[in-house]
């Protein structure tokens, strides 16, 4: 079943995207943000991430206790997982296992293992309404194994996962804006990463304590979520990570990995 969390249950889970270079291109500060996060979502090679990255990323995690999951894509190293792409559902659930089967080999030779997935970009937001290509993700993970599928509250990604028998865990997002709806901005408009340190920090103990973040129009919006991203791609995302799990603990909150 899905899961939700609020001031009742006093824990969260911290995660960020990682891995997300290629070749000698590094986006994310991935010693930094490990140190801090719970959870790290690992690019699997489609919209970044290469064979050496991924094999360190998944070294360091497991050698700092850090849960390591694969984050998948629409094949889309150009546009870097964020263009809007129509792949057939065969093809979509192949290419999920494929990204999966790939990040476990490094997971399993570092003594570890891929513990959870989660989409990426347009594939992320497109499987939170598109009932098909959502589908498609959860073949795709049910392939690989009985993995937890990290998603978007009420996306129909956490529905398919659920009617599935997996593990369905809902996220919520420190650094984008939200719509009256409960989903994310899209990021082509403005405002739809929130910039300000003080309001990410502020925001994340509000969605971790109350479930509960202010939409881009002002009205608050109902967001109960097991885990919550800080976008590891943002300029001084580890700063800003430090940041948000000193504010969650000394708001009485136990950091703690879902997986």
């Amino acid at each position: 079943m899905a899961e939700t969390t609020g001031a009742a249950h006093a824990v969260i889970d911290l995660n960020a995207d990682l891995g997300e270079g290629f070749g000698r291109w590094r986006l994310t500060d991935d010693e930094a943000l490990l140190s801090v996060v719970t959870s790290a979502n690992v690019a699997c090679g489609y919209h970044a991430g290469d064979p050496a990255t991924m094999r360190r990323v998944c070294e360091l995690a497991a050698r700092r206790g850090v849960r390591i999951g694969a984050q998948v894509s629409y094949r889309d190293l150009a546009g870097f997982g964020r263009r809007a792409m129509d792949v057939p559902p065969q093809e979509l659930a192949a290419e999920v296992a494929y990204q999966i089967g790939a990040l476990e080999v490094f997971a399993r030779a570092a003594g570890a293992s891929v513990a959870y997935v989660k989409p990426h970009g347009a594939l992320y937001n497109r499987a939170v309404r598109d009932a098909e290509q959502a589908a498609a993700v959860v073949a795709g993970v049910r392939l690989a194994g009985e993995l937890p599928v990290l998603g978007l509250p009420g996306s129909q990604l956490l529905l398919a996962a659920e009617r599935a028998g997996l593990r369905a865990v809902p996220e919520a997002f420190a650094d984008r804006a939200y719509t009256a709806g409960g989903t994310l901005v899209p990021r082509r408009e403005p405002g739809a990463v929130v910039e300000d340190g003080d309001a990410v920090v502020a925001r994340s103990v509000r969605l971790a304590r109350e479930g509960v973040v202010t939409a881009a129009s002002g009205e608050d919006v109902a967001v109960g979520a097991r885990s919550l991203c800080v976008h590891g791609d943002t300029p001084g995302a580890a700063g800003l990570a430090v940041r948000v799990r000193a504010a969650l603990e000394g708001a009485g909150l136990r950091v703690v990995a879902f997986a």
